[in-house]
């Protein structure tokens, strides 16, 4: 991984004139502490350039404190030691959040050529700020990047999933500063999709409601949150948009709150960019079969370069739970 600061027009040619691998994540670098600036941004300034604001997880910084740095707790006025405490957390951060955006004008189009794009739509809007540091972070993931962990090589579709991303980053250029760093890698791992098929019989409507009660079941009984969830279906409804190619197309946001905690509060908030992780899941009309997907962690490795030990291994480790997971529901790897 190379983190470059680009900063006027100097290094904005220097960065063109000079290699330095694949562009992987960009962050916008306000002075100071932008967590209002920011706030305001996402409530108020990008919808005009076309993006919706969907379960936002503001301040998980604090998220984590109350869980696992809190040595006491107060119940009914009793108190006693917290049982999820733990000794060898401390804080790091000022803010972390986790804010999902999506185009969706934009998508639908895109969507019924390219499903697998839902690997990120919606994707984080990120925000982090370390404690000790007068700066705070804003960004996301490069679009490109995105598309090449999703798989999509149609260059239309590429262009004008790219092209989406120009007024945002306008936008938050002006709302928190237009000082850049850039986060280059060499490569991604030879897989960085996982994907399943769901066989179903009967109505459509039928199988959706009782797999998105096991799929919810399972997973929060295997200590994930469920951070988010999107119908794709109604959102277009929404923004009158066609998007008859399919029955049923929704997107779920997973997290581990233990194994974030274990990555974005111990040294590598920067990571966070990529959380929570968007599992599409749709069915094409007239079909009886659900196709799902979801980028894997192991892309965070490669992307963010992360090299710490006990990080790898809990990223590669939870690739395996959801591919067990979703086994485990019936689904077919493939």
């Amino acid at each position: 991984m190379v983190n470059r600061l680009l900063m006027g027009a100097t290094a904005l040619s220097l960065a063109v004139t000079v290699a330095f691998g694949i562009e992987g994540v960009k962050f916008f670098v306000g002075e100071g502490d932008k967590s209002e600036a920011y706030m305001t941004m996402v409530n108020e300034k990008i919808q005009p350039v076309g993006f919706v604001l969907s379960d936002p997880h503001e301040h998980i910084d604090n998220a984590y404190k109350t869980k696992w740095g809190m040595p006491t707790q107060t119940i009914k006025g009793i108190t006693g030691p917290h049982p999820d405490f733990d000794p060898s957390f401390k804080e790091t951060l000022d803010n972390l959040g986790f804010f999902s955006v999506t185009n969706d004008a934009a998508m639908g189009p895109l969507l019924m050529k390219e499903p697998s794009l839902g690997g990120f739509s919606p994707f984080n809007l990120h925000i982090y700020k370390v404690k000790g540091e007068d700066k705070t972070y804003v960004g996301h993931v490069m679009p490109e990047t995105m598309l090449d962990i999703v798989g999509v090589k149609d260059k239309e579709v590429r262009a004008k999933f790219a092209a989406t991303f120009t007024e945002l980053d306008k936008v938050t250029a002006e709302q928190i500063g237009s000082k850049v760093k850039m986060v280059d890698y060499t490569a991604l791992p030879k897989q960085p999709m996982m994907t399943f098929e769901v066989p179903f019989t009967g109505n459509v409507e039928t199988f959706k409601a009782d797999f998105q009660s096991r799929f919810e079941e399972a997973f929060e009984a295997n200590k994930y949150i469920i951070a988010g969830y999107k119908d794709m279906k109604e959102a277009m409804a929404n923004v009158n948009v066609k998007f008859d190619r399919f029955d049923q197309y929704w997107v779920y946001s997973l997290c581990h709150f233990r194994f974030s905690e274990g990555i974005f509060n111990r040294g590598r908030p920067d990571a966070g960019v990529f959380a929570p992780c968007s599992m599409y899941m749709y069915v094409d009309k007239g079909t009886s079969k659900m196709i799902v997907g979801m980028p894997r962690l192991e892309s965070w490795i490669a992307v963010m370069g992360i090299k710490d030990k006990v990080m790898v291994d809990s990223i590669l480790n939870l690739d395996k739970d959801v591919i067990r997971i979703m086994k485990e529901l019936g689904a077919k790897e493939l």
